[in-house]
């Protein structure tokens, strides 16, 4: 183990006298500020600032370039003028331009940033960490997003009111915006002083020019703003936004005889309300009563053997919008990692499918009607930050109890399938030393009410997990260290936790875990969980270095998302990257990154060793390659259960190219391989994508991929032996192709209609089965397991069950499968007024079985355009009222 151990030391301590020994001359710059006036009267927001009113105040310009080459004059430059008064901040632009019949104005939905944009970055805390962002296109086109830890989290999301209008001229383009200081958060004092910073794009030259220069090589943004003055005399606003909704849905389908609720169509009439509400100017309680999200676009089709949890990212707008306050990633690495997914809040534990599904299809004498769904019958969040740097998140929502609906011969019945639930998290940071430093906390709890429900008994009655977390930087931001620590409890019947410990995450039962122990009395779990490392991500010599550890109670999959506990990771990053141009390159990076696991018995897991290069080329073309050798590898979840097993070594490598985005039409293509020394394990991707903009209005995107994964020993059943248990694996052949369509059209920047759909089909065969010899950590493959001869493998067609060994005492059902899956919608949307939408949503879906036997795209065809598609139509309006 020290001899797997030392290569990792070794790079972490060359990473450090790498970062050390950094010499790069960085440039400083002076902090430049920008003297505001009172606004006598308010300017006409048309696109040409010509308003005698913005005679008040300069033109503020001498931009220079921070991509490709740092520190340069611009290609064009750009001015910006600003005024205020009490209750908008507004923003002229003078975007020059020598060829302005070249300038871009590629249409988009809101948050796309095509074409040539300009954007105004404001810090109104002036904190240092955070700012708000407002971005228009030569098109017209709004992006508004919520900047938080300097600089390195960006929330689209954030969706605030405000108004925009450009236009083109003979010395290029010009736009006017009207925010108004509702929107954003600043605290009440006489003479402020905000940091501000202004980018624009120039999209022919691929050229980006900041206001407030800054190195390339330093760390940090928001703490690298330039200031705005001249701020007198403003008094914080408490908002008051209300934004009720109507929904009418109609859903047709193919009716089932006899089955009296699958009749071929569904009506409904729905009502709900969104309102933010402005406790102080700092703080704001966001409601939602009854909220609907049919027009949030469906999942991408997904499918795995490995047993591990599928992440779907969050898209429903109430969970997307500020979701960056209640972040507690747990393990967060530059190195990557299958552990930087886990995260103490997953809002999709809110509202998602029942745990408890009745069945219908092993006896047809009766029918169930059961929710796709929990119902979220309210949410409320009170989140912002205060004058002293103190952030605050507190979020609550509750789910109904969720019944199925039992129709035998007509008569009715219910059972419940998901209980009353009340899901909280609370969420805190304090700034201190201008923001160089913070210290947080989190708490998250779950109650069920399980009441005398018998059928529930599997579920926690209580989950509750609690943390903080910390961050200190010093040297001009370049070093700092991180971590944070987080304790879990869960509580239920002996039923639920003894689920719990012999659950996938956790595997008590593991025969060979001479450190776990099941207590099947056991009515509570507890555990911890926690990540430290430090870096440097100043300079052109970069690193990080750290560990993180799951303990084998832990558990926060109630209201987090977690893919394995009892485990120890360790990782390392190290980088050398050129920012300047050089060559044929604009810009280059390559990195090294080392990998170990293991579990709290002390056994190691995996160990990997990696390095990638990424590169942007002077023809405007990006491509990167890595590859990894992972000399070392065991599953302790691949038996489900059992024993440790040894996987075979191999080397993996990727690589992608894309050609120049600015053009109208642009290709790329990326593609994976990993593959054991012995062969036993194969598999791969490859995907290509195209997207083209044959108009300004019109776009299109393209991306089909295909993949493979064959393995010797994929898990198949375990089985009860004379000896004990006895694990059947196969070998198994999967193929999954899936492809993605996205058409755009832009009538205007606030009407737009998209489509978007994704078949998918994935399928497996079977064949070559062994047993499990029982020595699972045997350097040989041929040790680790028996093979069934061709004379000991018997498949009964009729039943769909094969009888393994000599006198066929093993039987397991056809493991073989061919799932496909079709979804797609398309939404218009009409922002008639600011804040206010229109949607029309038509969206398809269909999931189907397939035989394992046809070709990929043959069963695909068959199935995915078949009669059993489900259509659903959508109308919903929404008004944003703004007090």
């Amino acid at each position: 183990m020290l001899k797997l151990l030392l290569p990792t030391v070794v790079l972490t301590i060359l990473s450090g006298m790498l970062a050390a020994q950094d010499t790069t001359a960085q440039e400083t710059y002076p902090q430049r500020h920008y003297q505001t006036q009172r606004a006598t009267e308010a300017p006409t927001i048309d696109g040409s600032p010509t308003d005698a009113v913005w005679d008040l105040v300069e033109w503020s310009g001498d931009y220079m370039q921070f991509e490709p080459n740092p520190g340069d004059p611009p290609t064009q430059q750009t001015f910006f003028k600003i005024l205020y008064d009490d209750r908008n901040l507004y923003v002229a632009y003078r975007c020059l331009d020598d060829q302005p019949e070249l300038i871009e104005q590629r249409m988009g939905r809101r948050d796309q940033f095509p074409g040539d944009w300009i954007e105004m970055n404001i810090d109104s805390y002036h904190d240092k960490r955070t700012a708000f962002s407002f971005t228009v296109s030569a098109s017209g086109v709004k992006g508004d997003e919520f900047v938080s830890n300097d600089g390195n989290n960006w929330d689209s999301s954030w969706n605030p009111i405000w108004e925009t209008k450009t236009q083109l001229d003979s010395t290029g383009w010009t736009a006017e915006l009207r925010i108004p200081l509702s929107q954003i958060r600043f605290s009440a004092g006489t003479d402020q002083v905000w940091g501000i910073q202004s980018t624009r794009r120039d999209f022919r030259m691929d050229e980006r020019s900041i206001w407030q220069p800054r190195s390339r090589t330093a760390s940090g943004w928001v703490s690298r703003f330039g200031e705005l003055r001249g701020l007198r005399d403003l008094q914080p606003r408490r908002t008051v936004e209300l934004q009720p909704y109507v929904v009418a849905q109609r859903s047709t389908y193919p009716a089932e005889e006899g089955n009296p609720f699958v009749d071929g169509a569904d009506n409904r009439i729905s009502a709900g309300l969104d309102a933010r509400i402005g406790v102080t100017n700092d703080l704001t309680l966001d409601l939602t009563i009854n909220p609907d999200f049919g027009q949030v676009e469906a999942d991408p089709g997904a499918l795995n053997l490995d047993g591990y949890q599928i992440f779907f990212r969050e898209q429903r707008p109430f969970f997307v919008e500020g979701q960056n306050i209640f972040d507690f990633n747990l393990s967060r690495a530059e190195a990557g990692g299958r552990h930087t997914s886990d995260q103490l809040f997953y809002s999709r534990r809110i509202g998602g499918r029942p745990h408890r599904f009745v069945s219908s299809e092993a006896d047809r004498s009766y029918y169930v009607d059961q929710p796709s769904n929990t119902t979220i019958l309210g949410a409320a969040k009170f989140s912002g930050k205060t004058s002293s740097g103190l952030s605050v998140g507190l979020l609550e929502s509750i789910t109904e109890r969720e019944v199925a609906t039992i129709d035998l011969a007509g008569e009715r019945s219910e059972t419940v399938v998901e209980p009353l639930t009340n899901f909280q998290v609370g969420r805190i940071q304090q700034d201190f030393r201008g923001g160089d430093t913070y210290v947080g906390a989190i708490l998250t709890g779950v109650q069920r009410s399980l009441g005398d429900d018998p059928e529930l008994g599997f579920l926690h009655r209580q989950a509750y997990s609690g943390g903080v977390d910390f961050t200190h930087r010093w040297d001009d931001r370049s070093w700092y260290v991180a971590g944070n620590t987080v304790l879990s409890s869960v509580s239920g019947s002996e039923e639920a936790i003894l689920q719990t410990q012999t659950g996938f995450e956790h595997f008590f039962q593991r025969p060979d875990a001479d450190h776990l122990r099941v207590d099947s009395t056991a009515t509570q779990l507890n555990g911890s969980s926690g990540m430290l490392k430090v870096g440097n991500l100043g300079g052109n010599f970069i690193f990080e270095t750290g560990a993180t550890w799951r303990s084998p109670g832990f558990e926060i999959n109630d209201i987090g998302f977690m893919r394995n506990a009892d485990e120890i990771n360790y990782f390392g990053w190290a980088a050398r990257r050129w920012q300047q141009p050089f060559s044929i390159f604009r810009r280059f990076q390559i990195n090294g990154n080392v990998y170990s696991t293991f579990d709290f018995g002390g056994n190691l897991l995996n160990q990997a060793f990696n390095t990638n290069s990424h590169a942007n080329f002077t023809n405007f073309m990006r491509a990167g390659a890595g590859a990894t050798y992972v000399p070392y590898r065991a599953s302790k979840t691949d038996l489900r259960g059992g024993p440790i097993l040894r996987q075979s070594p191999g080397f993996e490598y990727f690589g992608y190219i894309v050609s120049d985005n600015r053009k109208k039409a642009s290709i790329g293509t990326q593609g994976y391989q990993f593959r054991t020394f012995d062969g036993n394990q194969v598999e791969g991707s490859i995907e290509f994508f195209v997207e083209w903009q044959p108009l300004d209005a019109v776009s299109v995107n393209f991306s089909p991929r295909y993949s493979t994964f064959a393995r010797a020993d994929q898990y198949v059943a375990q089985l009860d032996g004379e000896s004990g248990t006895e694990y059947i694996v196969g070998a198994v052949d999967q193929r999954t192709f899936s492809t993605t369509l996205r058409l755009n059209y832009n009538l205007t920047p606030d009407l737009t209609v998209q489509y978007y759909g994704q078949p998918f089909i994935s399928r497996g065969r079977y064949r070559d089965f062994k047993q499990f010899s029982g020595e699972g950590l045997a350097d040989k493959f041929s040790e680790r397991f028996y093979s069934f001869g061709p004379e000991e493998v018997y498949f009964d067609t009729e039943s769909g069950i094969y009888r393994l060994g000599p006198d066929g005492r093993f039987e397991i059902s056809d493991p073989d499968f061919s799932f496909i899956q079709f979804r797609s919608n398309m939404v218009l949307r009409w922002e008639y007024r600011p804040g206010s939408e229109l949607y029309l949503v038509w969206s398809q879906g269909n999931t189907a079985s397939g035989v394992p036997g046809d070709r990929l795209l043959r069963s695909l065809g068959r199935n995915v355009f078949n009669d059993e598609v489900r259509n659903n139509f959508l109308i919903k309006v929404t008004y944003r009222w703004l007090r």
